[in-house]
């Protein structure tokens, strides 16, 4: 398979990650036969720094000129810091998801059996964790009418969807639990908020299309708190865009490190994969950040175009890199692996799998893994 794949590697770690992520999906092409063509652009703070711009149109235009797009992450403290600041990187990020009609964000939260340790929630608890939370990601309060009083001492922000924005994700979600454990949980706040009682109403009557389906709901503090209580009881998870922004992040500590989390971001035109973590500022130009996220969006990007032996190998490669501890700081303090030795790794895993097993100790010394 030919594809072409732009690369927006971002801010802060965003680079670092994405070096990794691209490395691997080489990897994959001289593996199985696929060529991948990949095209770099500017976003976030790194285009506001060079165009004043968080999404340059050149940048717009490359997206839409790619097959799927790989994003590494936005952000940086001088916004961060900056309260008044009119141009911010995030507005980069939230253009890009709506000019491309990217209105379904999918997270996957698994536990893995290596780093059930590291989570600080009971083995008992999270053992077996395997669900998906679809994240309406283009409407709600993120992109509704926001308004601050001339004296600055109010503000006020939006929220709104229609039936249509509320229905193509729906229709998602239920196809994806059809394909599972038959379960779809609508997660909202029916018992104060319009918005969601719309929520509830389409789902209901978007269930009759799927009865092999079990729909149920619960209310965002409630499922917020059984996410963490007793997480294996969902399979797909369907919610807006703020509580599914919420919601995912929490779900990342059962993985036992934020660092494992990954997505895809889907429209009817367009597909775009990224890490759910942020920027990270401070471990910028380490050698520290964890790949692992955005190499496992890398693998939801070859399951997009039915590449799954090819997802899987990666998958299996990345699993491998937990078992031997070939990881970075965040879930292996003991031993010290960089970033880039994590992608060598798994690349070479992926080619390899005795080579890069009898040459693994020789990894920190910088030494290809392949003979």
């Amino acid at each position: 398979m030919n594809l072409n794949i732009a690369i927006l590697p971002g801010d802060g770690i965003g680079p670092e990650i994405t070096e990794q992520a691209v490395k691997v999906l080489e990897a994959i092409a001289q593996k199985f036969n696929h060529q991948f063509n990949f095209n770099y652009a500017e976003v976030g703070g790194a285009a506001i720094e060079k165009t004043g711009n968080p999404l340059p149109e050149e940048t717009l235009n490359i997206c839409k000129e790619s097959d799927a797009i790989l994003f590494g992450a936005i952000g940086d403290f001088k916004y961060d810091n900056d309260p008044d600041a009119k141009i911010r990187p995030e507005q980069g990020l939230l253009k890009l998801r709506k000019d491309l009609g990217l209105y379904a964000n999918i997270r996957p939260t698994a536990a893995y059996e290596p780093l059930i340790h590291k989570s600080p929630i009971k083995e008992k608890v999270i053992k077996g964790t395997d669900f998906l939370i679809f994240r309406e990601l283009t409407g709600g309060i993120y992109f509704g009418d926001k308004s601050t009083s001339a004296d600055r001492r109010s503000a006020q922000d939006d929220c709104a969807y229609t039936a249509a924005e509320v229905d193509r994700i729906t229709h998602l979600a239920f196809k994806k639990a059809k394909s599972r454990k038959r379960k779809l949980t609508l997660v909202d706040k029916a018992n104060i908020l319009e918005t969601s009682r719309l929520w509830r109403r389409r789902a209901k009557e978007i269930a009759k299309e799927y009865p092999e389906v079990t729909l149920e709901f619960l209310f965002a503090d409630t499922a917020s708190m059984q996410l963490i209580l007793n997480p294996r009881q969902f399979d797909v998870i369907l919610t807006d865009n703020m509580f599914g922004d919420i919601l995912s992040d929490e779900a990342s500590v059962i993985s036992g490190s934020i660092g494992l989390a990954s997505s895809a971001s889907i429209g009817d035109h367009y597909a775009m994969f990224e890490p759910v973590h942020g920027s990270f500022p401070k471990a910028k130009g380490k050698n520290v950040a964890n790949p692992l996220a955005t190499i496992l969006s890398a693998a939801m990007l070859l399951e997009h175009f039915d590449l799954h032996e090819e997802a899987e190998a990666l998958r299996q490669a990345v699993e491998k890199s937990i078992e031997l501890q070939i990881t970075t700081p965040d879930i292996n303090s003991n031993e010290i692996h960089h970033t880039n030795d994590v992608g060598e790794f798994i690349s070479d895993y992926i080619i390899d799998k005795k080579s890069s097993l009898y040459n693994a100790e020789n990894i920190d010394l910088g030494q290809s893994t392949i003979i």
